[in-house]
């Protein structure tokens, strides 16, 4: 379900695509990579590093892929998955069979190699996003930051963000409370049980096909996908109400009946 509609002008002055009617929601949450901040990036960099390593020493049957390791990889087979299975989802796309020593070396190598660029090259944060979550808070709508990374309280702070969300769920949580990985829910429906609000009425955003398909397996009011790296395709495909560069292009409007006369039109 979508509550989103057309409006003609952002904060910024700029068209704006998607108007959302504050009042309709309770909460929001957002996903940390991609969304909040530019990791999404540096977790590709790791990915890649890791992968290409591996593959390029492997030496493998005919029946393995041994080619080198793709954005799409990472966009179908590791973005906003946990560590662990994004090795095991890649591996098995590739044919390659690994055993779980195998699999955890791969996982722990890709988080080292980020925190060493994380701490070199430290993190940009999307401004419009902090914007939106101002926004949202100043209209009395709380949010959460949800991160199938174990590194998320570590990038928070590395952005000053660290006091930005009322409630935080990140890969720590999730295997502490045995939450399975998007695109399961599971991590967003504990993130709605510590708001205490309903999937029915929470904005949720995400740039990751998992992490959208989590939020509309989860019944969230609207799902709103970033395409940052041309795959609004696959998002819509993965059941985005909204799909948007970057949510300068997202405006909230306080009045719920304007909508009832607005058609959103996919692009």
């Amino acid at each position: 379900m979508s509550l989103a509609g057309s409006a003609p002008w952002a904060a910024n002055g700029a068209v704006a695509r998607v108007v959302l009617p504050a009042a309709a929601f309770d909460a929001a949450i957002f996903d940390l990579d991609g969304v909040v901040t530019d990791t999404a990036s540096v977790h590709a960099r790791a990915w890649t590093e890791i992968f290409d390593g591996f593959l390029g020493r492997r030496a493998g049957d005919a029946s393995e892929d041994r080619r080198p390791f793709t954005h799409d990889d990472y966009l179908a087979y590791v973005d906003g998955r946990p560590r662990r299975d994004g090795v095991t989802a890649f591996l098995a796309a590739r044919g390659i069979e690994a055993d779980d020593a195998q699999v955890d070396a791969l996982a722990e190598r890709k988080d080292s190699r980020f925190r060493d660029l994380l701490d070199r090259e430290g993190v940009r944060v999307f401004d419009s996003t902090v914007r939106l979550i101002g926004e949202l808070r100043s209209r009395g709508v709380p949010s959460a930051i949800v991160s199938s990374s174990r590194n998320c309280s570590a990038v928070l702070a590395a952005a000053g963000l660290s006091d930005t969300f009322e409630v935080q769920v990140d890969g720590v949580d999730a295997a502490l409370l045995g939450l399975p990985g998007k695109p399961d829910p599971a991590i967003f429906l504990e993130a709605s049980r510590r708001l205490g609000v309903n999937p029915d009425h929470t904005l949720l955003v995400e740039d990751a096909t998992s992490g959208v398909r989590a939020g509309r397996r989860g019944d969230y009011a609207t799902v709103i996908g970033i395409d940052r790296g041309g795959h609004a395709e696959a998002l819509w495909d993965a059941g985005a109400d909204e799909v948007v560069s970057d949510l300068g292009e997202v405006v909230l409007q306080d009045d719920l009946s304007p909508l009832s006369s607005q058609v959103r039109v996919q692009p």
